[in-house]
């Protein structure tokens, strides 16, 4: 069974930086693509950033430049490095692992509030 925890978020002042992070158990992770997603509130899961395993990577254009989607396949782990934060960067952010057939398996969600 594949398992996704994740961890980072909190909350951040405009222009601050947060890392989330997570850990994938059960799964094949280096064939799968990684991805992370951001649900306003009152909004739908919409993509930020996924990363396939060939480590190309793809971006909301609202994140570009801002935000960094990487991986570390041997600890099975996928990061999103988020800098020059804004307040409409708020939402929960999910994590999850594409297997390219439609079939998606999403961590438990984390907070991310940029506030001043």
């Amino acid at each position: 069974q594949v398992n996704i925890v994740q961890s980072g978020g909190g909350m951040v002042q405009p222009g601050g930086s947060l890392r989330l992070s997570c850990v994938v158990s059960g799964s094949l992770f280096s064939i799968y693509t990684m991805a992370w997603y951001r649900q306003a509130p009152g909004k739908q899961r919409d993509l930020v950033a996924d990363i396939n395993s060939a480590d190309t990577t793809n971006y909301a254009d609202s994140v570009k430049g801002r935000f960094t989607i990487s991986r570390d396949t041997a600890k099975k782990t996928a990061y999103l490095q988020m800098s020059s934060l804004k307040p409409e960067d708020t939402g929960v952010y999910y994590c999850a692992q594409r297997d390219g057939l439609g079939g998606v398996i999403w961590g438990q969600g984390t907070q991310v509030t940029v506030s001043s």
